[in-house]
């Protein structure tokens, strides 16, 4: 800040001090800079790459919601069409074909019984990921056809969750090989985890449906 003197500070006149009025001007040491009406905050990499990827998801999506919309589906295909299909997946290939499967394999002392579930489990496990991934995207989009947020539910970011865990779980049987079997309890146990979790995605999903 500086001060800009408007004449003498003081003046002594016949005796008596006459105060000059000093005018206090002031200037800014640093200019704040706005470019094309755009404010931009610095920050970390992961919020930046969140928000980047949640724009990218948000503009693949639209358009084809858009779309979607002037076809006039029936109302409860949109609001109920995903979760139908996503109950039919979790329950036939994850709860049989994942998690009953894959217990079969780690416990059945029969043969036979073994070799019909190692054949079966990894197909109907690679189903589940497969359909899951594509009903993740059908459940955002059916959210933008009803004019609703996608990223502001649990049932989203629970979805989301188990993805990246199935994923995992999908390379752990590359560690079998080493024959400690400490690789095959951790995909046992975490695949139990993960259908659990899917379990309590299904209920979140169930009460957003019904919350509009």
């Amino acid at each position: 800040m500086q001060l800009r003197n408007m004449g003498s500070a003081t003046a002594l006149s016949r005796g008596r001090v006459t105060v000059t009025p000093v005018k206090c001007v002031a200037r800014p040491q640093q200019k704040t800079k706005i470019a094309n009406g755009e404010v931009k905050l610095m920050s970390s990499a992961v919020p930046l790459f969140s928000v980047a990827a949640v724009d990218a998801i948000y503009q693949y999506l639209k358009p084809q919601a858009e779309y979607f919309n002037t076809l006039n589906i029936p109302e409860a295909i949109v609001h109920w069409g995903h979760p139908g299909n996503m109950a039919v997946v979790l329950f036939a290939m994850g709860g049989y074909g994942a998690a009953y499967l894959g217990w079969q394999i780690r416990t059945s002392t029969d043969g036979e019984v073994v070799a019909r579930a190692k054949e079966a489990h990894p197909k109907l496990a690679a189903g589940m990921f497969f359909f899951f991934t594509l009903g993740a995207l059908g459940g955002m989009l059916s959210l933008l056809m009803q004019g609703k947020p996608i990223f502001e539910s649990p049932h989203v970011w629970t979805g989301l969750v188990g993805l990246g865990l199935l994923g995992f779980q999908s390379l752990l049987p590359l560690a079998f090989a080493s024959g400690t079997g400490e690789a095959r309890t951790a995909h046992a146990y975490l695949g139990s985890a993960i259908m659990a979790l899917f379990l309590v995605h299904a209920a979140l999903g169930l009460q957003l449906g019904l919350s509009f």
